[in-house]
């Protein structure tokens, strides 16, 4: 039996996928992917389920999300959907088709917040008290 594990990540969310033989079925945190409360967070995770179209109908994935907030998850899924769905298809016109649509569905988007640096005023990495000349 074929089993394959991808990672996808973004900010601090992590996704772990594992996708196996099966009939079609897409978990995430144990919740089928057709629950998604969000309409706009539920046609993000399916851009890689609608384009991969009849290639699913023999995979289960079920992916396993921490960290970060809605967006930084729904984002860091697409793309461990995105890598497995690839992997274990092993369709190269599929993943050219992926990296046509939207590189990040198979690359993890890898920016990250600047780190505060030490001044008077806390608010970011680079605020100044401002300067007055007169």
């Amino acid at each position: 039996m074929k089993v394959i594990n991808t990672v996808g990540k973004r900010r601090t969310a992590v996704a772990r996928a594992t996708a196996k033989e099966g009939n079609g079925r897409i978990r995430i945190n144990k919740k089928p992917i057709e629950l998604i409360d969000s309409k706009y967070l539920k046609m993000k995770l399916m851009e890689p389920v609608i384009l991969a179209g009849e290639e699913l109908n023999n995979i289960n994935i079920d992916i396993d999300v921490k960290g970060g907030g809605a967006v930084g998850q729904a984002e860091a899924v697409r793309t461990a959907l995105g890598k497995a769905i690839v992997e274990f298809v092993g369709n190269l016109e599929l993943k050219d088709k992926y990296l046509a649509y939207d590189r990040t569905m198979l690359v993890s988007d890898a920016r990250r917040t600047e780190p505060h640096k030490p001044s008077k005023s806390s608010k970011g990495p680079r605020a100044k008290r401002q300067k007055s000349y007169r």
